[in-house]
């Protein structure tokens, strides 16, 4: 289970980016640097609004060498569980909010000969953080950035004013400009690594793609935090330190049924298998990993699981709980 250094930051600057993005800066309230990173790394921010609480996981998208302050883009969701709509409506120049410490789960690979960057809409934020850490070590690199709209084009206007111009290419679906991946996938030679954030629809598709061209596992890397699908099959949940069942339904996570019922207490910063805060022990029965947190390996081995997110593929399971 992770534990986070949680600090106090101040909002320093709220930029409109496009009608559905802001970008937040924030810097420490004692003024001192805040703890350094990489490219790829994200933050958890987390907002308190009335006695709801909310808990968000954020790409970390400013310049791993400046730690005066942090920078985060937030786009307004239309199935907000509340995180985006209290940051979009709510925060102000000047609040206080809590941030985790950085972790990383996207981060440059080293002995990558090459880096292809595959960004879907919002999904571009954690690059903007890799750009200055690869030109610095002077790598071979190239973007690729789809969005649907014109209007969605957060961040466009900042690639293409800065000294990379040239490594980027734009897809804008409206316009029916559309990145062919097969075609893109086709291409790649050999030791490049291929990182793709964006929609689950993104992420599967260079899945398929990098499939159907034998590009190995290992050279592919992907980040998306909010989990589209977090349903399945129902199944019986036993808690063992208390020997109490409960059906987890189709619609529901286990985090929501033992909250729910006040089963066990259970600490989950994100609530999108990123964090890691929620692991549990499993002692009987076999998850359906759908985290961003365990390696293939972890996941493989059935020994926990995050309980916000992940399912159970066998009808019963047991937890230490």
């Amino acid at each position: 289970m992770s534990d986070y250094q949680m600090i106090e930051v101040v909002v320093r600057n709220i930029e409109i980016i496009t009608p559905l993005v802001k970008r937040f800066t924030f810097a420490r309230k004692d003024n001192q640097p805040l703890p350094p990173f990489r490219g790829g790394s994200h933050i958890i921010v987390q907002m308190q609004n009335g006695e709801q609480r909310y808990s968000n996981a954020y790409s970390l998208m400013s310049s791993p060498f400046d730690t005066s302050v942090y920078q985060i883009a937030v786009r307004l969701e239309e199935d907000s569980k509340g995180g985006s709509r209290f940051m979009h409506h709510h925060v102000q120049p000047g609040d206080t909010l809590t941030i985790s410490a950085p972790n990383n789960l996207f981060a440059i690979s080293p002995q990558a000969a090459k880096h292809l960057l595959i960004a879907g809409g919002i999904g571009i934020t954690p690059f903007l953080s890799y750009l200055p850490e690869l030109e610095r070590a002077q790598g071979n690199w190239a973007l690729h950035y789809c969005f649907h709209h014109q209007e969605n084009n957060a961040f466009q206007d900042e690639l293409i004013a800065g000294p990379w111009r040239d490594r980027i290419n734009f897809y804008v679906s409206e316009q029916g400009t559309r990145l062919d991946l097969v075609r893109l996938l086709a291409d790649v030679e050999p030791g490049t690594h291929i990182y793709t954030c964006g929609p689950a629809a993104l992420n599967d598709a260079v899945k398929a793609a990098a499939g159907r061209m034998g590009i190995a596992d290992e050279q592919l890397h992907f980040e998306q935090f909010a989990i589209e699908n977090k349903g399945g099959a129902e199944f019986t949940l036993v808690l063992s330190r208390s020997g109490r069942e409960f059906i987890v339904p189709e619609d529901k996570t286990i985090l929501q049924i033992i909250e729910n019922n006040k089963a066990a207490k259970v600490e989950c910063l994100c609530r999108e298998g990123v964090c890691g805060t929620c692991e549990t022990t499993i002692l009987e029965g076999e998850a359906d990993h759908r985290d961003q947190y365990f390696s293939i390996e972890e996941q493989n081995s059935q020994k926990s699981m995050l309980i916000c997110c992940s399912r159970a593929k066998s009808k019963r399971l047991v937890l230490d709980l």
